[in-house]
């Protein structure tokens, strides 16, 4: 069963790939497969897709993303704990998707290094996709911080979560749990640092440095990581 409409080719094209992924990976076989199926000018779904089945591992990560980002939108957080909210979020990135052995290949294309880039700037896609999608508001260096924490929390998840054959995946989203976890604790640390007076001395001058980095406004985000728009 699909989800893309008859007009939108990219996406046709993807859902066809998927039925080919489990077993030929994201390669050119599943590429070639995916336009054979769908009957779609090899041209065009080459001027939609220039590396192939690469950008299709590329599309399907998005499509994740944009998937997570409407349903978290629908989602009320009235009464939550915000690193339960957090963790929440990271939880629903993974369960929007159906597809665990497509999850699987893909890790494995991005761990090439020819590829490493590109995986490096999805990771920080989701979490940016994450942060926004939370109402952050930080445009100091934290913005920074806090994509690069949380893209470390989700990918280790992510290879949890592809190892887990607990009940539920249970293992997994307690495991999550520990992640989220650790990074409270790492917040709190750095909160009380800054509130002695001994370290606030200390870490003035890095502050001051940090303190003049500003994230890049939303329309001007192409320049970093996870800033490159895929097929829909």
């Amino acid at each position: 069963m699909t989800d893309s409409t008859t007009n939108d080719v990219p996406g046709r094209l993807l859902d066809a790939a998927l039925a080919h992924v489990a077993f030929d990976g994201w390669s050119d076989t599943t590429f070639r497969a995916a336009v054979a199926d769908t009957g779609v000018n090899p041209v065009v779904a080459r001027g939609l897709f220039p590396r192939g089945a690469v950008d299709m591992a590329v599309a399907f990560h998005r499509r994740g993303d944009a998937r997570m980002a409407a349903k978290l939108a629908e989602m009320s957080s009235d009464g939550m704990r915000y690193r339960d909210i957090v963790a929440r979020a990271v939880r629903t990135r993974i369960e929007i998707v159906s597809d665990r052995e497509a999850v699987r290949r893909g890790t494995t294309l991005f761990a090439l290094p020819i590829y490493a880039a590109d995986g490096a700037k999805l990771i920080w896609g989701t979490a940016d996709r994450i942060w926004d999608a939370l109402g952050d508001t930080a445009r100091d260096f934290n913005w920074y911080s806090k994509r690069a924490t949380l893209a470390a929390v989700f990918s280790s998840t992510v290879l949890y979560w592809l190892g887990d054959d607990s009940p539920d995946c249970d293992a997994t989203w307690a495991f999550l749990d520990r992640r989220i976890e650790d990074v409270m604790r790492i917040e709190k640390t750095k909160a009380k640092m800054r509130g002695n007076p001994l370290m606030k001395r200390v870490l003035a001058g890095p502050d001051k440095v940090l303190g003049q980095i500003r994230a890049p406004r939303s329309a001007a985000r192409n320049d970093l990581p996870g800033g490159w728009t895929a097929p829909r």
